[in-house]
């Protein structure tokens, strides 16, 4: 019973306690939300000042845009206001000045009238005084003149003839006295040397013991030189001194430092030979490079390309008629730029046209063409002016178009005209070997050809892989065939056609 009681006390207390706890959270939830509703107020309230401001705010702004652009519109009005009366002033003054214009052209009109008139007035004079005239003097106008100009024709006709004639000759002695007074005063300020050019060049040797080292077993050391350089080499009864001789100075040059090289070494046998000449052609080539900055720096050029500097350096080993060509480049240089100073003409450009006048020289045996056209096609190439590069044509033509062509041109000629300063007999001897060595090269499968014994000899390489034997004795006889049709030559030459074939292994 004691249980029942508790249970319904216990069920009546939950019950009560979720009356009173409903309740509660009932208020709670009432608190809450009359608590959002206050904020939701405060906000809206909030919002509405703002509002409130930002329109005034705004309100304000559009006032001064207003304000502004009022502003600027009445200064607008004001600058248009002033332009327009500048305009108006200014149609103004030339409304005047062209009413002016029209009073002045019209008061010209009437002074051309009145001019006409005035001259119309005079020609009726001076016909009428011609009338006269010719009445008086019973002559036309023309007969008057004709009979006057022959009357003064035939007083001083004598004397005109005469006058001219001591004018010519007093100028024509004049200029003759002055152009020899400019041209001896430019050959002594530029004295140079002149020495012919020979076709031996002597190598000294330690002692006579080294000939039969040159010469090799067999003669293979000799054979060897004169196949890589293309010269012939005497050995005779000098002592101390072995010659090189052949036509090209710097195939000369080639086997003379191969040698000296060799006989400094003391070790002479083909394949020391062989090393020796190449050697011998980097040195070589280094040396035409330096002759050729030598000249450049010589003459005072600079800015050349350095491949024009290398083929400038060439000519050191090229001759004209027995005159070495660097030698001869650089005289002309000078002379051209002494005459340029003399005449008052571009002195660089002359000076730059005589060192390079000749530079066709250096490649001719190379290209087709003569030099004045080679050495004017490398100047343009090369990036020189057109009033430098055509100096190399200008130099051989009758009427060159430029004073400073004329100038390199008498420069060319004073040059040329030293005494000793050319052979032509050396000159048609060097012509015959290289026409020579041309028939020979002329055939296939030759590699390589030179002339020695003074053209007496002509010793041909050919290519051992693509000639047998048998083709190699065609080949000499159709070279003899082709000499004697093309060439006129004293006595007779030998053809040496040489094929070797050298097969090279290492043992390692």
């Amino acid at each position: 019973m004691e249980g029942i009681v508790l249970l319904i006390s216990l069920i009546a207390g939950l019950a009560i306690g979720g009356l009173i706890g409903y309740y509660l959270k009932k208020v709670i939830s009432l608190r809450a939300v009359d608590s959002a509703e206050r904020k939701a107020d405060d906000l809206l309230s909030d919002a509405k000042s703002k509002q409130k401001e930002i329109l005034l705010e705004a309100k304000d702004k559009a006032i001064k845009v207003i304000d502004e652009a009022k502003h600027e519109e009445a200064k607008r009005r004001s600058e248009i206001q002033h332009l327009q009366s500048r305009v108006e002033q200014r149609e103004a003054a030339f409304d005047k000045k062209l009413l002016e214009l029209e009073n002045k052209q019209q008061e010209l009109g009437e002074k051309v009238v009145k001019v006409e008139k005035i001259k119309e007035e005079v020609n009726k004079i001076k016909d009428a005084q011609l009338e006269k005239l010719e009445k008086i003097a019973q002559l036309t106008t023309e007969e008057a003149k004709k009979t006057l100009l022959d009357d003064v024709e035939h007083k001083i006709k004598d004397e005109l003839v005469e006058r001219v004639k001591k004018l010519q000759t007093v100028s024509s002695e004049e200029l003759e006295a002055r152009a020899r007074d400019l041209l001896l005063t430019v050959i002594q300020r530029c004295a140079a040397s002149h020495a012919a050019e020979t076709t031996t060049t002597i190598v000294n040797l330690p002692s006579d013991e080294m000939k039969g080292r040159v010469i090799g077993r067999e003669g293979r050391n000799i054979k060897a030189i004169e196949q890589l350089t293309g010269v012939e080499i005497v050995v005779d009864d000098t002592p101390e001194a072995i010659l090189v001789t052949g036509f090209s100075p710097i195939r000369r040059h080639l086997a003379k430092r191969a040698l000296d090289k060799l006989i400094a070494d003391g070790r002479i046998h083909p394949g020391r030979i062989e090393e020796a000449v190449e050697e011998a052609k980097r040195e070589l080539a280094l040396d035409i490079k330096g002759a050729g900055e030598d000249a450049a720096r010589e003459v005072g050029i600079a800015g050349l390309d350095p491949k024009l500097i290398q083929i400038l350096g060439r000519l050191k080993y090229r001759t004209s008629y027995g005159q070495n060509q660097l030698k001869h480049a650089l005289e002309v240089a000078h002379l051209s730029g002494l005459l340029a100073e003399e005449l008052g003409a571009n002195v660089t450009v002359a000076k730059k046209g005589g060192l390079l006048h000749d530079i066709g020289k250096a490649v001719d045996h190379e290209v087709q063409g003569g030099h004045p056209e080679i050495g004017y096609d490398i100047l343009k190439k090369f990036g020189l002016p057109e009033e430098v590069a055509y100096i190399c044509l200008g130099h051989h033509e009758d009427d060159p178009k430029s004073l400073e062509a004329i100038i390199v041109k008498v420069a060319d000629a004073i040059s040329g005209s030293r005494v000793g300063a050319r052979k032509d007999t050396y000159e048609d001897y060097l012509q015959r070997l290289d026409e020579l060595e041309g028939v020979a090269t002329s055939f296939a499968g030759v590699e390589k050809a030179y002339a020695i014994q003074a053209g007496r000899e002509v010793r041909v390489f050919v290519v051992p892989e693509e000639m047998d034997d048998w083709q190699s004795v065609k080949l000499a006889r159709d070279i003899a065939d082709k000499i004697e049709q093309d060439l006129r030559y004293p006595g007779e030459i030998k053809v040496n056609v040489i094929r070797e074939k050298r097969i090279t292994e290492y043992a390692r």
